[in-house]
């Protein structure tokens, strides 16, 4: 197993200094402040760090990179994590990974667990006298009752559409990171509240909800649906006046009379300034309508009968 060191947390370039370490077996298993006392005494045995810049072990630090979404920011991805000085080496350092030594007393894996432990707790308590706005997109916390703090936030519910996010008063914003999504910034501002507007509104939102929202919701049709369609100029008229020829037929409707039915209400409906289109539109319609009366009047005489 093979670790690179690297020190750079120095503004002079020329104090950085990169060791590569191949770890002796019983490295691997053993607590990462050993490598640190390696570089530490390899640094400060160097005559040029060690008179200029000499470390000292207990007032360092190991951390590693810790690793970005494709979205991250530049500054987010040179974001450094520190590694317990009881680590298991192993365990914590992938074989040939980078390692830094950083300024700063390390810490024990009690002292990180103690450390979160405490976040918790005071994130907690903090939930327990506070209450969140209810504006979309706002994070901000504030004390029952108030005051309430101006806060700037979404129009409208959260969009999550297979990879993509983004808030359906500003589609034209979109992320594909949660924590990217999370930083697009209200096209709101106002001041915070506990009441929600619409309770019984949805919280977000899928695909479906944003077609049907912009009015683009619409019946998905067969290929031969599509077909028939289009030769008929683009009427949804068309499949259905087959459909219902095909199941009248087995029902032993002749198609022969169908099709004088529909030719007569076609001549019927047309007109110098009526597309083929709009005809069909319309015999559908009213032969729709001409076949609901005679169901009509076939329940009439059935309540008559009993």
């Amino acid at each position: 197993m093979k670790v690179f060191l690297h020190y750079q947390d120095n503004d002079d370039s020329d104090l950085h200094k990169t060791l590569k370490i191949t770890l002796p077996k019983s490295w691997k298993n053993g607590p990462t402040s050993k490598l640190l006392g390696q570089f530490v005494e390899s640094y400060n045995g160097n005559e040029k760090f060690g008179s200029a810049n000499p470390l000292d072990a207990d007032q360092m630090h190991l951390a590693i990179r810790e690793e970005a979404s494709a979205a991250a920011s530049a500054s987010e991805s040179h974001s450094l994590v520190p590694l317990a000085s009881d680590a298991i080496t192993i365990e914590t350092i992938p074989d040939r990974g980078d390692v830094h030594i950083a300024h700063g007393p390390s810490r024990t894996l009690k002292e990180i667990d103690d450390e979160r432990k405490a976040a918790e707790e005071k994130i907690k308590a903090e939930k327990a006298s506070t209450v969140a706005c209810t504006h979309f997109g706002c994070n901000n916390r504030f004390p029952r009752g108030g005051p309430y703090p101006e806060c700037r936030y979404h129009a409208a519910p959260p969009v999550f559409h297979e990879t993509a996010k983004f808030w359906s008063c500003c589609p034209q914003k979109k992320a594909y990171d949660w924590e990217q999504f999370q930083k697009i910034p209200g096209c709101m501002t106002g001041v915070c509240t506990d009441v929600k507007e619409d309770a019984a509104g949805k919280q977000f939102l899928g695909g479906t909800d944003l077609r049907e929202k912009m009015g683009e919701a619409q019946k998905l049709k067969s290929i031969d649906d599509f077909n028939k369609s289009q030769e008929a100029g683009g009427s949804d008229a068309a499949p259905v006046l087959d459909r219902l020829r095909t199941v009248l037929g087995e029902m032993g409707v002749e198609a022969e009379l169908f099709d004088q039915v529909v030719e007569g209400m076609k001549k019927n409906h047309a007109g110098a300034d009526v597309t083929d289109e709009a005809v069909l539109d319309a015999v559908a319609t009213d032969l729709g309508k001409r076949l609901k009366d005679v169901m009509k009047e076939i329940a009439r005489e059935q309540l008559r009968i009993k």
